[in-house]
């Protein structure tokens, strides 16, 4: 098995209201990619959050009384930890500069995914902007693949990736927050091994390997490579959601 994963360059910086799927077709033709039945697109959560939208400003937000006990514990401005209040389902752990949640969207992350970096601002102003994740990250996958399969006559996936931290290993990883014609989970359970013994558990999380592995192409900083175009993913293409890669808090052994 081969993956080849290449970066769309050339992709300008993302504004309110900008024409994505367009742009990401513009791309696609300047680097000259023949894209083909079964290819994937990988694309970071921030440029959909640009083109939908998602800023907002720390200005004109007013933090609730639980909002500013947020602040008092975790050091952060109570604006902020006001915005990360409304984009949660409910708080699970705080210390110093960080809050964990679980997201309305279903998923646990830090800070509700609400981000600073990469994004254009005033060094005079102390406040300033954040970005929100996407509202509906399956959906507005949904869109831009039905959009680029019928100008580019291919089966697509597309999967929306964001970094996360985990708790249980430093570092941050590309995770998929959202995807759309391609599986999140691949079960594997029945299949034989090497010694045709049937696996008993296994479920690929195969949404989050591809995003890791488009995130190491994307990189984390100043690269400016939002998109990639990824051929050889080695999993039927097949209608997928976010769900499927979300554990139940039921079987959640670290809650």
């Amino acid at each position: 098995m081969t993956l080849t994963i290449t970066p769309l360059a050339g992709i300008p910086l993302i504004r309110p209201g900008d024409p994505l799927a367009d742009i990401l077709l513009d791309a696609i033709h300047s680097a000259k990619i023949e894209v083909r039945d079964g290819d994937v697109l990988s694309l970071a959560q921030k440029i959909v959050s640009k083109a939908e939208g998602r800023y907002k400003e720390l200005a004109e937000v007013t933090p609730s009384a639980e909002a500013i006990a947020l602040a008092q514990e975790s050091g952060k401005d109570p604006r902020f930890c006001e915005l990360i209040l409304q984009e949660s389902s409910q708080v699970l752990r705080v210390r110093q500069d960080v809050i964990i949640v679980e997201h309305k969207l279903g998923f646990i992350c830090a800070n509700a995914g609400i981000d600073h970096s990469n994004i254009q601002f005033n060094p005079e102003d102390r406040l300033g902007q954040v970005l929100l994740l996407p509202e509906n990250p399956d959906q507005s996958a949904a869109l831009i693949r039905q959009r680029l399969e019928n100008e580019l006559n291919a089966r697509l996936g597309i999967q929306i990736i964001d970094s996360h931290g985990r708790a249980w290993r430093k570092g941050t990883v590309g995770i998929t927050i959202g995807l759309a014609g391609l599986p999140g989970l691949v079960d594997l359970r029945g299949s034989p091994d090497l010694f045709e013994r049937k696996l008993e558990i296994t479920q690929v999380g195969a949404a989050d390997e591809l995003a890791a592995a488009a995130s190491l192409v994307m990189g984390q900083a100043a690269e400016g490579i939002p998109a990639v175009h990824i051929h050889g993913f080695p999993y039927l293409l097949r209608t997928g959601s976010l769900k499927e890669l979300l554990r139940p808090e039921k079987l959640d052994l670290f809650r």
